[in-house]
């Protein structure tokens, strides 16, 4: 298997942390796409959210991601809004098994309660603003190869998850 193997999701439910161990697992490279748009930007995704607003942010994340999935024998972590995009999406599907990881409401709020790094969470992070992007963003989450429920597991639960799908000739 040489397809790269791109996980989606809302901010908080174990992307980068479950893609480095699944990384290490299948001897791929790791890429975070949000880190690869800082050290693009040279700035934090919060100060390009700030100083240039979220369209410019989506557009260079669109950028990143073609760039990225060019190679391949990677995990992709990519950012909770990357899916918003219909041109993401297929990019994605086209470059190998997209994975979505979940998480209800009420543990993404605990696994972010100090995370002061998330730009449309930014003054309100709150149960009320996680339930309406979740719900904005459904169907885009939802537009993945396998969906995968992070409540209550740990990093290592995940992988195998995401690992045995693999092996069954995803």
């Amino acid at each position: 298997m040489t397809q790269n193997v791109i996980l989606t999701g809302f901010m908080g439910t174990g992307k980068s942390t479950v893609g480095r161990l699944l990384a290490a697992h299948l001897k791929y490279s790791f890429r975070d796409l949000d880190s690869l748009i800082v050290e693009k930007e040279g700035q934090s995704i919060n100060t390009i959210f700030a100083d240039r607003g979220e369209s410019y942010f989506r557009e260079v994340e669109s950028s990143v991601l073609r760039a990225v999935l060019r190679r391949s024998s990677q995990i992709v972590s990519t950012g909770g809004g990357a899916v918003i995009r219909p041109e993401n999406r297929d990019l994605m599907h086209n470059s190998g098994v997209v994975v979505n990881l979940t998480a209800s409401p009420e543990i993404i709020l605990q696994r972010l309660h100090s995370d002061e790094a998330r730009p449309l969470l930014r003054g309100s992070k709150s149960l009320a603003s996680i339930q309406k992007l979740l719900m904005d963003r459904e169907a885009y989450y939802a537009d993945a190869d396998i969906r995968i429920d992070t409540d209550g597991k740990n990093v290592e639960d995940v992988a195998r998850d995401i690992l045995d799908f693999l092996e069954r000739g995803a």
